[in-house]
């Protein structure tokens, strides 16, 4: 009996031991970008990034759960034309003055198989929070040798909303499209 009890004890232990705790990442600037399209007139596609970004994600691929938390400085916007920008900054699009930040917090990692496939969450823009979710086409987690074999974790995400969800009203009175194009690259180091 004790015998059976000291082999369920280290059985027990070695089964806490395989499944490993949450790992927590910081986004990496460097290899985060988020960038937006939207049609214009029908006749291009107008595109632009935001250059500051911050944030965390957690993972726990045994587990297949995660979380990620990424908060955007809107006022880093770039078109590449400065005029643009300002435009997009001003209370007819962004209001960076009254809104500065928009931050997507996720609510659910979902996997196929042991693949990630899609991040559910909230998307706070304009004061305004709805919920989005991001297809991921690619995810992976590898030994970044620039960073002395840190493990990183990364994908490319994208989604698809209809801006006048967070008061983004800007032209839609004559004729501007509403859907927005959303892509995220994100890499994020294990702390």
């Amino acid at each position: 009996m004790r015998t059976s009890l000291m082999a369920l004890a280290a059985a027990s232990l070695f089964a806490g031991a395989v499944h490993a705790a949450p790992a927590t990442y910081a986004i990496d600037p460097t290899h985060t970008f988020a960038t937006f399209e939207i049609d214009h007139n029908g006749a291009s596609t107008n595109r632009a990034r935001f250059d500051k970004k911050e944030g965390t994600l957690t993972l726990d691929r045994a587990g297949k759960t995660g979380s990620v938390d990424i908060s955007i400085d809107i006022a880093s916007v770039n078109s590449g034309t400065p005029g643009f920008d300002k435009h997009l900054q001003s209370k007819d699009i962004f209001n960076v003055a009254e809104h500065p930040k928009a931050r997507f917090q996720s609510t659910k990692f979902v996997f196929d198989g042991d693949k990630l496939a899609s991040v559910e969450g909230n998307m706070t823009l304009l004061g305004k929070t709805q919920p989005v979710t991001f297809k991921a086409s690619k995810f992976s987690c590898y030994p970044n040798k620039m960073l002395q074999d840190r493990e990183v974790c990364g994908g490319d995400f994208e989604t698809t909303f209809d801006r006048t969800a967070f008061g983004l009203d800007y032209g839609v009175n004559w004729g501007a499209a509403k859907n927005v194009r959303l892509v995220v690259q994100i890499e994020a180091v294990k702390q």
